[in-house]
């Protein structure tokens, strides 16, 4: 029977050999070098393969017409067609670019395909079939373990993301393998660059530790943006949107072209408003793009300027969880009441910020083999938020009390100010070499921050004894980030390639001055961090392959942690080991990835309730914690017409030994007599806002030429808001999908001109995606203060385009 069997599957594998015809061949430059790791894959399908040490590849395809397109950085792409009757061999050759390929910009800081970490590429297309005017983390939601919120509910205005529940403080963010990271918050806020994917021509997102770059640790992920490259025709395009909640998007690029083979001018020009879903969360955003680049055969001059200037009505607090079913758009930020007992709102309850930034970028090929990347950059940031505060004490201000005849006041409404006024310069370099067996990149930055913060009473009640725009503190951040690192990825055969990745950095930090409630916080540190990372990439054939890797990462507290500390207590920094192993499979109509992690931790920040000596909440290291999990990615090609992609993210978030502490109101005046205090023993816990199970998709449908449907779904697990795990303190599972139509129609006086719609929420879900949660004892019970962040409902956003 077994040898029945067996000869069955016998004739099978032998039949489908047969059929399955065998594309072999060579590529090479036009000087008859071979082009190691250029990529050919079968255009509009899953499938490719990479050439080996000598340039030679071999995919098994199934018979029919294919279109094989062959890339390399610094050769011109070639699209063969390509009738696969039978087995073929083919000589293939690249024309070098008569300029430097802008890819090499960010090549120091990207994996590709035989990097053994978990990554996720996202090109221009992708960009702009999901690109209504908000801000980058609303057009990366649909990418594996990615978790998206916003405060005005709409995607525009305040967002932010996690990545395996790690949120973006602890998520390495570089543009153009600049770090875009604040050296002090470690926090990244998209509000300051409004409309910037315009300007985006691909992301990388690296999961965990990921490789070696520049700037904040990675601990949770990396991600990567590359600016506009060169276009080398003149092009024009404006963009027009309208939306839901009063939103308006209006965008104009211009591009030069290439002029005299050496030059290239872009530039961008955009407005976003919104009054967006939540009450006065209302956004007034403008920003601005400009790129100029000079270039030849073997280098790369190129300058950059963006800038985002920010009004956003403020709307961090969320909504109490005892409005939500009463009024989920509620916010109560800026109320306050007025002389005829009414409750009002403050008109310039406002945050406003602008941030500019300058990038000089230079690559040069030194040799076929060798190249150098260098860049410099300045991030200018000035701003405020300001806020009408009812009732305040003058002594919380350093002031004294206003003595007007007999009478003594110590009490005033007032309008205050808290302005940031910031600077971040430094530089990035990179050199790499990239030979038949190794490919080896060093490279390094150093980065100085300055940034003062300080807060003015622009306006009070009384305010005959206030100075004009009397500052009530005043502290400065002074931090120096240095690192260097080696990489090398070693092909030991045509299937096996190993890995290996060092990083040193070294910080330090300082703290001059008062805070906000007239506490020194003055204070130095210094860290020294090693980061080693290794792995092992094994092919099986063209089409499926397997990968494993260890890395190390640091992190040192950021200033809030640095801040809020109790006296005499420093925070510790953390440690993340993380562990990733991965298959991938790639077939013409079929592409599957799935991936397992372990993220341990060692010291992780976690709040756990404790306070600092005025009360306010601070992080505190927790020993062991871990993230466990599993992802998997595919995409199916039904069809010509018909294409999907799913995701899928489990995950087990612990903290294995966990203390929660709650404040006792009871015993607030009393601290000899009873603890301030209740300390409570949990032991084996969850992470907050690590949902055990995310997932996402979509279907895109192309019925006729030129028109797209595209119906997406994202599901998030519950999430635990405080490391406690109780249901009682917990963001409930959601689910949300979206409709996007698109048709496009070329034309011979307006060049392509283009409708897009989408309808958003489709099922009008009731969710949100974030929250706060205060708690404490009072009178022998507990009680708590919280906030939700609700998403909009069902919306839409429409718009056209015109590009010439």
């Amino acid at each position: 029977m077994y040898k029945v069997i067996g000869l069955l599957v016998l004739q099978l594998v032998c039949i489908s050999t047969f059929a399955n015809p065998v594309i072999t061949g060579k590529v090479t430059s036009q000087d008859g070098v071979p082009l190691i790791g250029a990529n050919v894959l079968i255009d509009g399908s899953y499938y490719g393969t990479a050439t080996n040490a000598d340039g030679h590849f071999r995919l098994n395809v199934e018979q029919g017409s294919y279109v094989l397109r062959v890339s390399h950085m610094g050769y011109e792409t070639r699209f063969i067609d390509l009738d696969a009757s039978g087995d073929t061999d083919m000589e293939i050759t690249l024309q070098r670019l008569s300029y430097l390929a802008e890819e090499v910009i960010v090549s120091a800081t990207r994996a590709h395909s035989r990097v053994p970490v978990a990554f996720t590429d996202v090109n221009r297309s992708e960009i702009e079939e999901r690109d209504f005017g908000r801000d980058i983390p609303y057009i990366l939601n649909l990418t594996p373990s990615f978790v998206a919120s916003s405060d005005a509910g709409t995607g525009i205005g305040y967002t932010n993301f996690r990545i395996r529940g790690s949120d973006m403080n602890r998520i390495n963010i570089t543009v153009n393998g600049i770090p875009l990271n604040d050296p002090e918050s470690h926090g990244v806020w998209w509000v300051n660059m409004p409309d910037f994917a315009s300007s985006v021509d691909n992301v990388q997102i690296q999961r965990g530790v990921g490789t070696s770059s520049h700037g904040a640790g990675a601990f949770g992920a990396s991600i990567n943006l590359q600016t506009k490259t060169i276009n080398s025709d003149p092009y024009g395009e404006i963009v027009a949107s309208a939306g839901s909640f009063n939103s308006l998007r209006n965008t104009v690029r211009l591009g030069s072209g290439m002029i005299n083979d050496r030059f290239t001018f872009d530039a961008r020009l955009s407005r976003i408003t919104s009054d967006g879903y939540i009450d006065r969360a209302s956004s007034d955003l403008k920003s601005f793009f400009l790129s100029g680049a000079m270039h030849n055969e073997n280098s790369l001059l190129k300058v950059n300027v963006f800038s985002g200037k920010e009004i956003t009505y403020q709307a961090w607090d969320g909504v109490p969880s005892y409005m939500l079913d009463i009024d989920r758009r509620y916010n109560g930020i800026g109320s306050y009441t007025d002389d005829d007992g009414e409750v009002v709102y403050y008109d310039n309850e406002t945050d406003n910020y602008q941030q500019d930034h300058f990038q000089v970028l230079y690559s040069r090929e030194l040799s076929p083999s060798l190249n150098l990347s260098t860049a410099l950059h300045y991030t200018k940031g000035y701003g405020y938020y300001e806020q009408y505060r009812e009732n305040q004490r003058f002594g919380n201000y350093g002031l004294e009390n206003l003595i007007m005849g007999n009478q003594t006041i110590s009490r005033s409404d007032l309008i205050r100010r808290k302005i940031l006024d910031n600077h971040f310069y430094g530089m990035t370099w990179s050199l790499r070499y990239d030979s038949r067996h190794y490919d080896v990149t060093f490279g390094g930055a150093a980065n100085h921050y300055l940034g003062d913060h300080y807060g003015h009473i622009i306006w009070a009640e009384y305010a005959n004894h206030i100075p004009k725009n009397h500052e009530w503190y005043f502290n400065r951040g002074d931090k120096y980030d240095f690192n260097v690192f080696g990489k090398i990825d070693y092909r030991l055969t045509d299937r096996i390639n190993l890995y290996g990745d060092l990083q040193y950095r070294t910080i330090y930090y300082t703290i001059d001055g008062i805070d906000d409630d007239l506490r020194d916080i003055s204070r130095e540190h210094e860290y020294h961090f090693f980061n080693p990372k290794a792995g092992i990439y094994y092919e099986f054939d063209n089409r499926q392959n397997l990968y494993f890797s260890y890395s190390v990462a640091h992190r040192e507290p950021n200033r809030s942690n640095f801040k809020d500390a109790r006296p005499g207590e420093v925070p510790r920094p953390e440690r993340l080991g993380n562990l990733e192993t991965g298959y991938n499979l790639k077939k013409q109509n079929l592409s599957i990835n799935a991936n397992l992690f372990y993220m341990n931790y060692k010291d992780q920040l976690v709040l756990t309730g404790q306070i600092n000596d005025v009360g306010a909440p601070v992080m505190t290291n927790v020993r062991d914690s871990y993230r466990a999990g599993f992802e998997l990615l595919a995409g199916i090609k039904v069809s010509s017409m018909l294409e999907m992609g799913v995701n899928l993210s489990l995950s087990e978030n612990i903290i294995p030994d966990f203390t929660e502490y709650v404040d006792n109101w009871d015993y607030w005046e009393n601290p000899e007599n009873e603890p301030v205090q209740i300390v409570r023993h949990i032991g084996r816990t969850h992470l907050s806002f690590s949902p055990p199970v995310i997932a996402g998709g979509d279907f895109t449908v192309k019925p006729l030429e030129g028109f797209t449907v595209n119906l997406s779904g994202k599901y998030v697990g519950r999430q635990f808001i405080d490391n406690t795990a109780s249901r009682e303190r917990m963001l409930d599972p959601y689910f949300f999908s979206d409709l996007r139509l698109s048709y496009s129609i070329e034309t011979s006086r307006f060049g392509e001109f283009g409708i897009n719609l989408m309808l958003g929420n489709i099922f009008n879900a009731k969710y949100e995606t974030n929250a706060w949660i205060y708690r404490y004892m009072y009178q022998g019970e507990e009680r708590y203060m919280d906030g939700f962040f609700p998403q909009a409902g069902r919306h839409f956003f429409s718009g056209v385009s015109i590009k010439f």
